[in-house]
């Protein structure tokens, strides 16, 4: 039977555009999914360089106007992979034009920001979503339903780091294609939003509303190199990025993120302990997870190492024979079929803009309470 075409319009076309892309073409491969997404179209400012992208990963065209793409008649869905200051704008536009949205994380620069990109989704009653990939990992997944089930009971703690070592040299600049990441006007915030953002999606997905915080940030490196302007100027991200919080549901936490950490490339971690059971997950393992049950049987309590491979774990029967692993690029897969299923039942896949401007609440308190150095509620989304 032939499967209804969503036709795709990508904005950008590094590394989030080549994940993204390959989601688009290996979900219907391996999921039993209603429409079959096209690649219609990508868009960035280089057309010598977004021919090669388009030409590499089969888009039918390409544009160099994010606006021109937005009004084309033949694109249902936008999916936005472009810098952080470019989020608002298009998702706005696509909204008004009718469009199905995808935007990467953060959703916006800040909470002001991504409220008005929820408005405008809500108001044009348009499937949005935000690329929380981290969601879909399979281990992450089956984490997720043990809480459900309550298998936990009361939860005490919740812990997460994310760790790179990316930016320590001095000579890095800042600014400019690669390296936006390291330009307040550009990103919004550094780690708070680029890392913790993940962190904290993922903790309010697994343990509910978050209240307050108190937060402390480091900019390591005050100065360096701006890429476009040649000049010297002061560094206004945040390097490192800790803090503190309370859940709605009485749990305390603690949250790292920093990009000064030697050694480490992307050593995303979690742990969550409740009264009757704990478990944990690490990235670099990220087909396992580490679970301990109260009740079992006292000769044989102990931790178990959860091996994330059988047919009846998330998502895994759609993949390979038991014992074989998947991988990071699987996430986004994931994230486009649970996307697609969601449009013929008519259910908001999450994470949603709304889910999104959640997580920017907290990384605004967050922020602001570095400033204040004291505890600041978190907005509600």
């Amino acid at each position: 039977m032939s499967k209804k075409e969503l036709n795709v319009g990508i904005v950008g076309y590094g590394f989030m555009g080549r994940t993204h892309s390959n989601a688009y073409l290996q979900a219907p491969r391996f999921f039993d999914l209603k429409y079959r997404p096209v690649l219609k179209a990508v868009c960035a400012r280089s057309a010598d360089r977004v021919r090669a992208f388009a030409d590499n990963w089969g888009y039918q065209s390409i544009e160099t106007d994010w606006r021109v793409l937005v009004a084309r008649k033949d694109i249902d869905l936008i999916d936005i992979a472009s810098p952080n200051d470019t989020h608002a704008e298009i998702a706005i536009a696509a909204a008004k034009a009718g469009k199905m949205v995808l935007c990467e994380k953060p959703l916006g620069r800040t909470a002001v920001e991504a409220s008005a990109m929820v408005e405008a989704v809500e108001k044009a009653s348009v499937p949005n979503m935000v690329w929380y990939n981290y969601r879909r990992v399979p281990a992450v997944m089956l984490l997720k339903k043990l809480l459900d089930e309550n298998r936990f009971g009361r939860i005490f703690h919740y812990r997460s780091q994310f760790l790179q070592d990316w930016t320590i040299s001095q000579d890095l600049p800042q600014g400019g294609e690669g390296l936006w990441r390291l330009d307040s006007t550009v990103a919004g915030s550094g780690v708070t939003g680029d890392l913790l953002a993940h962190n904290i999606d993922m903790a309010l997905w697994l343990n509910g509303p978050i209240v307050e915080v108190t937060a402390m940030t480091e900019t390591f490196i005050k100065e360096r190199k701006h890429n476009l302007t040649g000049n010297v100027e002061p560094v206004k991200i945040d390097d490192a990025s800790a803090f503190l919080c309370r859940f709605e549901n009485g749990s305390m936490a603690l949250f790292e993120a920093t990009r000064y950490a030697r050694g480490h490339k992307a050593l995303f971690t979690l742990e969550i302990n409740g009264e009757r059971a704990s478990a944990s997950w690490d990235l670099h393992d990220l087909h396992r997870l580490s679970y301990f049950d109260h009740r079992d049987e006292g000769q044989l309590r102990g931790w178990k190492n959860i091996h994330i491979t059988d047919g009846d774990h998330p998502y895994m029967k759609n993949w390979w024979v038991p014992g074989l692993q998947i991988g990071y690029e699987h996430t986004f897969i994931h994230q486009v079929a649970d996307f697609i299923s969601a449009l013929d039942t008519g259910n908001a896949p999450a994470p949603t803009f709304r889910d999104g401007l959640a997580t920017e609440h907290v990384t605004d308190a967050v922020l602001k309470s570095a400033k204040t150095k004291q505890w600041e509620r978190v907005g509600v989304a």
